[in-house]
């Protein structure tokens, strides 16, 4: 067909032709016709274009297989029936080439306008091994990456030009939670570069130019000013190539700057690929997922030799709290774990716990890690939770003087009074800060700053401040009758219940949320007598953030839960609570998160009979104090907190913690903050930012073993749930030792092909 009008003459047709790819980029069309015409297949400037200008001199429709494939329907049954797919502005259907990893890939016809959830979640069938989607790239090697905050985003031209992304060659590739974004970038770069022509010097050079920068940061020898330079050069080439490859090529940089930046920055200036995925920035996947970098192939090998001492002051180098993650870590570490490919990942928080159990046992004392010596610097740390004591513990260690401030009458924050001691006995964790005091750390209990002494004389009165003042403050339901007697929040129940002040429970308790907190509220009634416990959720029971196994312990223990289901009305009586209006919910879009969300169902309302309720729907930071501190806060009421060097507005404060506005909401991110501002601290002060962790001692990693069958993960021994129900006894009890280190020999020592 090329050479003459595909359309014929005298054809009444007025819809314009936006199908398919819209047509070969314009390098590629100029670049066929050279070839078919024998000469050098090299791109051409426009004007003319091939329609006015093409094949041997005459006028030339050139569209790919799938634009001409949809001609003949639409001569036949015409514009209008055309018209009735897709869009006002895009209308019709397109062909995708859906891959990557998604369930269901292939090829896939769909109306344009349909939301790109739709098609990743209902058509592709969501993503291979329950894994969370991250991203998707639009187009083809020149398109654009789109995050899970475009998921209701209409698959249209417009839509996917506005943010970033093309239409392009219909590919559609599928990421999950695992691909670095940065690499990402540099494999399509690194295709781009190999397919430009070189006629004109903007590409030829500029594809180089950026790729050898994406290798750079890829590898660890990344700079600032790195990511200024790329996107000078992606918008320079964008502008002044010649044809639409070169025009396009910066899309997947572009892109991905504009919408997983931070990447970037920790590629370059933490040198830390979170994904996994750039070998010269991670030794195993195990350590490279563990937010404190503890170095697990290396107590595992040590454990396996029955070195447990030694593997407990390996694992305390990173984590001065073993056998507290060992109990309540997220254990991001196993999700990463290699051996899940072969059957199911390494118990690695089990063996930590079973490393920690071993360490505290009474006759034994942890060796203390020889202090530097003394600085004559005064360190201030507001709070005892996990972060303010990793970081005290690391600046006692390097010579400074520590004295942590805590308005409670016990040191641990969160730790002591938020967690039951049903997953976390205070024993363990008492244990553990004895050890931290130990180290030359001074913790002032009832000392709250800003109550009982002001922020600005402990300002004045050290050299430093670190704070990790913790989330004390909780969100309110924002519904008719939340002020009832009865009716209070998870953090206060559990502080309550934590510190021994009130453990008075209703006989019936109705608990709104989805997370741990809402998990250990109903489960700590129960235990203090409360006869019927029902948990209420918005979401789906897959989408609660609680972990399976709090969830299916709470069920077992006979805690009730209804998911899609949120509250309208607290119902009181006398000025109590007598029960809860709820309304049903049903799934509809996505929300920014990802995550689809629920919406109420018209005429679903029901209501649970009730003696009190507790609202465990997240907690907020308190910015009464860091506001009446005078420090800055972000647009979003957020502290303003660099995130590599922890530093605040106010010179010599520093914040982390669950006041970071990166979410360091959990024991081990909480350590692995305070790590990093001891770190910075240490810098301020004059030091040169290592931390004293103790003697290195050489760990002999063991052999690759040979895995001639998959065996699963050996069991945790836990208390009978009729056994439970009536007091507070810690449900895991731990691995045996036998089953712990056969669960060490199923490590694959991915470490030490690293290190070869």
């Amino acid at each position: 067909m090329l050479g003459e009008n595909i359309l014929g003459s005298g054809f009444n047709f007025d819809l314009e032709i936006r199908i398919g790819a819209g047509a070969f980029v314009c390098g590629e069309e100029t670049s066929l016709l050279a070839s078919i015409e024998g000469r050098r297949g090299e791109p051409s400037q426009k004007p003319p274009f091939p329609f006015e200008c093409g094949l041997y001199g005459k006028p030339t429709i050139i569209n790919n297989v799938e634009t001409l494939a949809n001609i003949a329907p639409i001569v036949l049954n015409g514009a209008e029936w055309y018209r009735g797919f897709g869009t006002d502005k895009s209308a019709g259907t397109k062909v995708f080439a859906l891959a990557g990893h998604i369930v269901n890939t292939g090829i896939i016809e769909v109306p344009m306008g349909i939301p790109l959830g739709e098609i990743i979640y209902t058509i592709g069938g969501g993503l291979r091994g329950g894994k969370k989607f991250k991203a998707i790239q639009s187009g083809g090697p020149s398109g654009g990456c789109l995050t899970h905050a475009h998921l209701n985003t209409p698959v249209d031209y417009e839509n996917l030009a506005a943010l970033g992304a093309i239409m392009g060659s219909g590919g559609l590739v599928v990421m999950n939670e695992d691909t670095c974004m940065v690499d990402t970038a540099r494999y399509f770069m690194d295709f781009i570069r190999d397919e430009s022509c070189g006629k004109c010097l903007p590409c030829r050079v500029g594809t180089k130019r950026m790729l050898e920068i994406l290798e750079g940061i890829t590898e660890g020898r990344g700079q600032a000013g790195d990511i200024e330079l790329l996107e000078e050069l992606a918008e320079t080439l964008k502008q002044t190539a010649m044809c639409g490859l070169g025009q396009t090529a910066p899309n997947p940089v572009l892109s991905t700057l504009r919408y997983f930046r931070d990447e970037y920055e920790s590629h370059i200036h933490d040198h830390h690929c979170t994904a996994g995925v750039c070998a010269e920035l991670q030794t195993s996947p195990c350590r490279n997922a563990c937010p404190a970098n503890v170095f697990i192939p290396g107590y595992m090998s040590l454990a396996a030799k029955g070195k447990l001492s030694e593997a407990y002051q390996l694992i305390r180098q990173e984590n001065p709290f073993p056998a507290v993650c060992g109990r309540v870590c997220t254990h991001p570490c196993e999700d990463h774990c290699r051996r899940s490919q072969v059957d199911e990942a390494l118990s690695i928080c089990g063996v930590k716990r079973f490393i920690g159990d071993y360490a505290l046992r009474d006759d034994y004392d942890v060796p203390a890690v020889e202090s530097r010596p003394s600085t004559g610097k005064r360190v201030a740390v507001i709070g005892s939770g996990p972060s303010g004591l990793a970081c005290a513990y690391y600046l006692a260690n390097n010579g400074h003087d520590v004295d942590v401030y805590e308005r409670e009458s016990v040191a641990g924050g969160v730790m002591y009074w938020g967690i039951p001691e049903f997953r976390l006995p205070k024993a363990v964790l008492a244990k553990e800060i004895r050890v931290i005091e130990a180290a030359g750390v001074k913790i002032h209990l009832n000392r709250g700053v800003g109550d009982d002494m002001p922020f600005d004389q402990v300002r004045s009165e050290h050299d430093a401040v670190y704070v990790a003042v913790g989330t004390q403050k909780s969100r309110t339901m924002n519904i008719p009758g939340e002020n009832l007697a009865g009716v209070e929040s998870g953090l206060s129940f559990l502080r309550r219940i934590g510190l021994g002040v009130d453990q008075t429970v209703p006989e019936r308790l109705v608990v709104v949320g989805g997370g741990s907190t809402a998990m250990d509220v109903a489960r700590s009634a129960l235990r203090l007598g409360t006869k019927e416990v029902t948990v209420v959720y918005r979401r789906t029971l897959r989408q609660m953030s609680a972990s399976r196994e709090e969830i299916e312990d709470a069920r077992g223990e006979g805690v009730k839960i209804i998911a899609l289901a949120s509250p309208e009305e607290v119902l009181g009586e006398n000025g109590k609570v007598r029960g809860v209006r709820f309304i049903r919910r049903d799934m509809a879009d996505f929300g920014k998160d990802g995550r689809r969300r629920s919406v109420p169902m018209k005429g679903s309302e029901f209501t649970l009979e009730c003696d009190a309720v507790v609202a465990a729907i997240n907690q907020d930071v308190d910015t009464a104090f860091y506001e009446s501190a005078n420090m800055q806060v972000n647009k979003s009421g957020t502290l303003a907190i660099d995130r590599f060097t922890a530093a605040t507005s106010q010179p010599g404060v520093f914040a982390g913690g669950d006041v970071s506005p990166w979410g360091a909401n959990v024991v081990i991110h909480a350590i692995a903050d305070g790590k990093r501002a001891a770190a910075n601290i240490d810098k301020y002060l004059g030091g040169d930012g290592s931390l004293n962790k103790g003697t290195w001692f050489d760990v002999a990693l063991a052999q690759d073993p040979e895995v001639t069958e998959p065996h699963p993960r050996f069991p945790m021994r836990t208390v009978p749930v009729k056994d439970r129900l009536d007091n507070f006894r810690e449900v895991e009890l731990g691995f045996h030792k036998l089953d712990a280190l056969a669960e060490t020999l199923r490590c694959l020592h991915c470490e030490r092909r690293f290190d070869a």
